[in-house]
């Protein structure tokens, strides 16, 4: 059998996506899988072996120069290389307009199926007109989990239960993979940092848990020149905290992958903690908690909801409960 998964962007969402390996592998345990993704996401979908083959999609990047033959001559690649295969069955669990031309171009044997969302869930982007490159959609409550979504049209495609907890195949952690930027004592790290203002945790309560935390060193990233400000501000009030260099994406999977403890804002980075199921609190201010919270492990701490920030008490509770 051979499956091809659809699903391009963006860092967290083809991080939910990954536990659909392990479930299909587990039921057809001779399938092969291969993956589209957005180019800057491909070494991400790498570190789950079970993956055959990535298929790299850069249309963030062509977008920007449609006109120039190099571009065009890179898509003409893309759809080559992607027709290379016939599949059993072709998964695209984005449910974009993007996300099923893919779909559509992609092949499959004579009875092999395309399978995709019949129906969007709440607060994420869906369009309908994905469903005409589709043989079968499958409906799913509006309020399905992230990293629940993918694993239930998997599951109802090819009539198998979903009743174990999401198994993402990352690897743990080890020493050969601890990059020299890190300490090689244990460390906390706070991802404080969000694209959206309204998901932001004060940094006064940063900076209160920072100082409860002491002497358990605390790391900074930062990925724009608005998030290192906070993190030099978040540094300036604790005494244990070191604000880090620009990190490349990998390394800051990895900053997460060995991190002692991870606190974070509902982003990508945090969610990749809780899949490496290292000690992790969530903490949600502006977003849903049922829709992305860590519920498969208790490492995992979700804490505040839509509209409710948790206060510095409560994480600090946590925090210490995790460290133990």
């Amino acid at each position: 059998m051979k499956i091809l998964l659809v699903r391009v962007s963006s860092l967290g969402d083809v991080l939910h996506n990954l536990p659909m390996v392990a479930d299909l592998l587990r039921r057809h345990p001779g399938a092969t899988i291969d993956w589209v993704v957005e180019e800057g996401y491909v070494s991400l979908v790498r570190l789950n072996p079970q993956v055959r083959k990535i298929i790299p999609w850069a249309l963030r990047r062509w977008r920007k120069s449609l006109g120039k033959a190099g571009t065009r001559a890179e898509i003409k690649a893309f759809f080559r290389n992607l027709r290379e295969e016939e599949y059993d069955y072709v998964f695209d669990t984005q449910g974009l307009l993007k996300t099923g031309i893919v779909m559509g171009a992609a092949r499959v044997r004579r009875g092999g199926k395309k399978i995709g969302l019949a129906n969007g869930s709440e607060g994420s982007g869906y369009e309908g007109i994905s469903r005409i490159f589709h043989t079968d959609s499958i409906p799913l409550s509006p309020r399905t989990h992230a990293v629940a979504r993918g694993r239930l049209v998997a599951g109802a495609a090819l009539d198998y239960p979903v009743d174990t907890p999401p198994d993402f195949g990352l690897p743990a952690p080890d020493a050969a993979s601890r990059p020299a930027f890190l300490p090689q004592e244990d460390y906390a790290v706070f991802f404080h940092g969000t694209a959206r203002a309204a998901k932001k945790w004060a940094d006064a309560n940063w900076i209160a848990l920072g100082n409860a935390l002491a002497p358990l060193p605390v790391l900074l990233p930062w990925g724009s020149e608005a998030e290192r400000i906070d993190a030099e501000t978040l540094a300036a009030g604790i005494p244990n905290a070191r604000v880090l260099p620009k990190l490349s994406m990998m390394d800051a999977v990895a900053l997460a992958r060995h991190a002692r403890l991870a606190v974070g804002v509902d982003t990508g980075l945090t969610h990749i903690a809780a899949a490496f199921v290292r000690p992790t609190i969530e903490i949600y201010c502006d977003s849903p908690k049922w829709k992305t919270e860590g519920n498969w492990s208790e490492r995992i701490v979700n804490l505040g909801d839509l509209g409710a920030p948790p206060s510095v008490d409560d994480v600090v509770a946590a925090a210490r409960r995790l460290l133990a």
